[in-house]
């Protein structure tokens, strides 16, 4: 159960008394692995939803004649990295978290902390989609930062909030 305590101006903290410690602090190898793959069934999930609206047209269209769309594997795979690139920058540069990172208490921040504008967001996209092994790098270095991060200087921070504070800024440099 999460413990609410009264915060700062006598609001109710969202935060498990458990996880304050932890808040704000670099996220480790498990939590990213967990958060990436519930992004990974989103992704699956957006595509076969896609794949089914295709096939739902068709249908409209030559509802006598229908049969499934064959795609080829090439075009699904296309198919299924642009859709994870839309998701990734959509999430990161409007509220910093994917619906993985969200369920994992988890988002991801620039150098001054706060969410990534959409050019870093798309970045870090195309980067994660195409070299998903340089996440791994945050189980190796000290600073738990992934390749990613380290290339464009962003963080994935634990951040249990619902959004992130207005007019708070965090530290430059998330605590580790």
């Amino acid at each position: 159960m999460t413990d609410q305590v009264e915060g700062q101006a006598g609001h109710a903290s969202p935060i498990p008394r458990e996880a304050r410690p932890y808040q704000g602090r670099r996220a480790g190898m498990v939590t990213r692995v967990l958060a990436s793959g519930i992004d990974a069934v989103v992704v699956v999930v957006l595509v076969v939803a896609g794949y089914l609206a295709l096939n739902g047209v068709v249908l409209l269209l030559r509802p006598r004649s229908f049969s499934w769309v064959s795609v080829p594997q090439l075009s699904l795979l296309t198919a299924t990295m642009a859709t994870a690139v839309v998701y990734f920058t959509a999430a990161w540069c409007t509220v910093g978290r994917t619906y993985g990172c969200h369920v994992m208490g988890l988002r991801i921040v620039n150098r001054h902390g706060r969410t990534p504008g959409l050019l870093v967001s798309l970045l870090r996209a195309v980067f994660c989609v195409l070299f998903p092994v340089g996440l791994l790098w945050c189980a190796v270095g000290s600073s738990r930062r992934s390749v990613q991060d380290v290339v464009l200087r962003t963080s994935a921070v634990y951040d249990w909030l619902p959004r992130p504070a207005a007019g708070a800024q965090r530290s430059s440099s998330p605590r580790r």
